[in-house]
């Protein structure tokens, strides 16, 4: 059964055909391997959603409809497009991990055990603000929003309480590290830290900086943070529940960023 969310004016999920349109002709895989770096297609594991939340899937995959699939045999932009067209998702994420050899990890039944493993290398910090962690004075905090089955829903209020918390954030983070990126994932923030000193930091270290930012009053997903969830979302693709594209951020922009309105998000089809 479809759940329907709470979203502020204009979101909307895409249909199978608007995300068929998004990533045959509109996805731009060459901004995204520049974004990605030194990571290569071919070292990174993928992931889609396809239905889980918004009950739209392809038919075929109606027996995946609810799971994460793992994309862990993409070699080039080509094959994760036609991974993406094939699966239509709702979502589409990465795993922040880096790994001596992915493909030892294809049959590996430990995966939360992956910082205790010889091939692995490190991860990706990174962290997540998310508009429903944001208690409003009409809607509620999560736990109210949750008992109205509204988890994953947001009024533009908590959006606008989200994105300044995220310039606030990023102005904790830039006094310790230096290559960070904004990135708009649909609904909320990420701020993603590409120093190479940060994917090596242990599981205490990034617990503490989580813990710095909840005093703060910055509502961040410590789950992300910590490494306990490796997967995110992947920029330059579209956030089916909401139809807007994950689209990187420079900070100076996002004093004014409206993504209602901003033509940088919105895909063709609206």
């Amino acid at each position: 059964m479809r759940t329907h969310y709470m979203m502020p004016e204009g979101m909307r999920y895409s249909s199978l055909g608007e995300r068929r349109r998004f990533y045959s002709g509109e996805f731009d895989s060459e901004k995204l391997v520049s974004w990605m770096g030194d990571r290569k297609i071919g070292d990174t594991v993928f992931a889609a959603i396809i239905g889980r939340h918004t009950g739209i899937y392809p038919r075929k995959h109606r027996a995946l409809a609810n799971t994460t699939v793992v994309l862990d045999d993409l070699s080039d932009q080509k094959d994760l497009r036609n991974a993406l067209l094939d699966y239509l998702p709702e979502g589409a994420y990465y795993d922040r991990n880096i790994y001596r050899d992915r493909g030892k990890c294809t049959s590996c039944a430990r995966l939360s055990k992956c910082n205790k493993c010889k091939n692995f290398l490190g991860q990706e910090l990174a962290f997540d603000i998310d508009p429903e962690n944001v208690s409003c004075p009409i809607h509620g905090d999560l736990e109210e929003k949750m008992r109205h089955h509204q988890g994953l829903g947001f009024c533009s209020y908590e959006f606008d309480v989200a994105r300044r918390k995220t310039i606030e954030l990023y102005g904790l983070l830039e006094k310790k590290f230096s290559d960070l990126r904004i990135v708009y994932s649909g609904r909320g923030f990420h701020i993603h830290v590409l120093d190479k000193e940060a994917y090596v930091m242990s599981v205490a270290e990034r617990k503490k900086l989580a813990a710095k930012a909840l005093e703060k009053n910055i509502p961040i997903d410590e789950w992300i943070t910590s490494g306990d969830m490796r997967l995110i979302r992947l920029p330059y693709s579209l956030h089916g529940m909401v139809s807007r594209v994950c689209m990187p951020l420079s900070v100076r922009s996002m004093g004014s960023f409206d993504p209602v309105r901003d033509k940088k998000v919105l895909p063709r089809f609206l």
